[in-house]
């Protein structure tokens, strides 16, 4: 089996857009595609696809990521405004990948190299000098297309460690009558998030995850996708196919510079393509422009 430094070798995209690109695969989102993305809006019905960013996130702390903190600055007591106005004012503290979120460029390095050969120096305390998630702040936008690899398993959600294949994914596509291409985001569902909001369990959702594997990484290059968004929290399977830790975001993200949507909810987008037969749709979903970060929160939109 090839190891994910040999596969990454294999598919980088280093210099395909140039020794300067920061933006990675989604060179390959033309203005003639999101054009064409625009004309699958049919009925006008939109579905977030976003998780809230709460106190009672996912997100189980000690040492790794917390859920957000909400705190008021105003509440419109005690003010005393000419004519009668009160307002109100808050702040939020949390770690930029706390819910729905994108892993930029930058997020996942190894052997001392970012996505296109940059060093990774170019992260430090202050945050990333190249390949910030504020580059991407064109907006992540175009045809969206969800594989239910659930729905094809007929389960709620597969089991923790169960590892996707290229085989499952064209499966998936051939049942419902999908193409994946150019240009496409491509929303993976496995259910998995519905551990969460079934249970209330944050450790059980945190502990492991099914996902993609190592071998979609080059289903993915060879149908030249864009970006890739699961309902789980980090894209593969974990614990894992072997003792590396995050093989496929080192390929994806650090050879491929490809852009990742995490912890996202496709339950009810999910129930209606397989309500209508209709699996692609219009999706949008910016990155918030934090200068030098390396994610960023989101809400995705599916339009259809």
């Amino acid at each position: 089996m090839e190891s994910f430094r040999e596969v990454g070798a294999r598919l980088s995209n280093w210099n395909r857009w140039g020794p300067e690109d920061e933006k990675g695969t989604l060179n390959l989102i033309t203005p003639d595609l999101v054009l064409a993305a625009a004309g699958r809006v049919r009925s006008g019905r939109v579905f977030d696809l976003g998780i809230p960013f709460s106190s009672d996130g996912p997100q189980v702390g000690g040492g790794g990521r917390i859920n957000p903190v909400h705190l008021m600055r105003d509440t419109g007591a005690g003010q005393d405004l000419p004519g009668g106005a009160h307002y109100a004012d808050d702040y939020v503290f949390m770690p930029l990948q706390a819910a729905s979120q994108w892993d930029g460029l930058s997020h996942i390095f190894y052997d001392d190299q970012l996505y296109n050969g940059y060093p990774a120096s170019d992260v430090g305390p202050h945050g990333a000098k190249r390949l910030a998630v504020d580059k991407l702040g064109r907006g992540i936008v175009g045809r969206g297309v969800l594989l239910d690899i659930a729905r094809l398993e007929g389960v709620d959600w597969l089991g923790r460690n169960h590892v996707i294949t290229p085989d499952d994914l064209d499966a998936a596509a051939e049942r419902q009558g999908v193409t994946v291409g150019t240009g496409d985001i491509l929303l993976v569902r496995t259910g998995w998030r519905q551990v969460f909001t079934t249970t209330g369990d944050s450790r059980q959702f945190m502990d492991g995850e099914p996902g993609i594997g190592l071998a979609c990484t080059e289903w993915l290059h060879r149908r030249q996708v864009a970006a890739l968004c699961s309902d789980n929290w980090a894209i593969e399977a974990l614990p894992g196919e072997g003792t590396d830790k995050y093989p496929v975001h080192c390929v994806l993200i650090r050879d491929m510079g490809m852009p990742l949507g995490e912890i996202l909810d496709f339950e009810e987008l999910a129930a209606d393509c397989a309500q209508d037969g209709v699996y692609d749709f219009f999706f949008t979903a910016p990155p918030i422009k934090f200068v030098g970060a390396v994610g960023s929160p989101v809400n995705p939109l599916a339009v259809k």
